[in-house]
């Protein structure tokens, strides 16, 4: 597999963190300390790992950060109190709350309750309203860190055929927006989609995210496009593989994100960009 091919998001997201870690520096001399608040309902595993490497990015770029973890059987109003409590609270410019979260709460309420201008994973309503027409909004970090891949790697979006496997409100449709808003003809493959592989045959940009390991084949890829594989699938084995055939799908594509090491690093990077935005935006007005 030769390098020129792959879209490496651990060096564009390094690069990122990089040029955070100034303008974090550059904040705190001037008394300016961003700081994110996490908060995690439950024991899930999976978002134990990803807390933990929130946690991490937050020490890399020299923002400070606060964890709250709440017991599984917590109540919508305890989640909503804790909520409201980190909104009114001068010191924090950025609140994520960790998906998924048990079933008997309200998971889109409480992205509601959010304050928009805190929102920095860009899940709350305002905040998607606002891409859709075009206006400055926090985005939805992993589309928004796909997009930072093609502008780093210098890959024109405008005017190309682009889609994008799946429709959800974290990926699929926030992806959907960045692209139209850079001008990309966009068409959106889903569950009920008929003959998805002369679609997917069409694409100059393959997006994925549906959460299907290696779904993504040669024969559904046109001959030099650019595929960008957003899912991440634990496989028997313990091993972790994307939704593309990598191994198959880079004998055609022009360019590809290898899983992992490509989309996931972004995600982490991206937040922390929001992080800095969200801060810059309460505190420098």
């Amino acid at each position: 597999m030769e390098d020129e091919k792959i879209l490496s998001g651990k060096i564009v997201g390094k690069k990122i963190k990089e040029d955070l870690k100034i303008e974090v520096d550059k904040l705190r001399e001037n008394g300016i300390i961003p700081k994110l608040a996490v908060i995690m309902v439950g024991e899930n595993p999976a978002s134990k790992v990803y807390v933990k490497n929130k946690s991490k990015a937050c020490k890399t770029v020299g923002v400070e950060y606060e964890e709250y973890l709440l017991k599984e059987d917590i109540t919508q109003k305890e989640l909503f109190d804790l909520i409201d409590k980190l909104n009114n609270d001068s010191t924090v410019n950025g609140i994520l709350l960790q998906s998924p979260i048990p079933s008997h709460l309200n998971q889109n309420l409480a992205f509601e309750r959010i304050l928009p201008q805190k929102d920095v994973d860009g899940f709350n309503a305002i905040n998607v309203g606002n891409l859709s027409i075009g206006n400055d909004c926090f985005i939805s970090c992993t589309p928004f860190g796909v997009m930072k891949i093609l502008e780093y790697y210098e890959i024109d979006v405008e005017g190309k055929n682009a889609v994008v496997l799946g429709r959800s409100n974290i990926v699929g449709k926030p992806m959907v927006q960045c692209l139209l808003n850079k001008n990309a003809t966009v068409t959106v493959c889903h569950s009920r989609t008929k003959n998805i592989k002369e679609i997917t045959k069409s694409a100059d940009i393959l997006i994925s995210a549906i959460g299907k390991p290696k779904f993504v084949t040669k024969d559904m890829v046109k001959e030099g496009a650019v595929v960008i594989d957003v899912g991440i699938n634990r496989l028997e084995d313990s091993k972790i593989c994307g939704d593309v055939d990598f191994e198959e799908v880079s004998q055609v594509a022009s360019r590809i994100t290898p899983v992992p090491g490509g989309v996931g690093p972004m995600t982490i990077s991206m937040l922390m960009f929001n992080l800095v935005k969200a801060t810059k935006n309460q505190k420098l007005l």
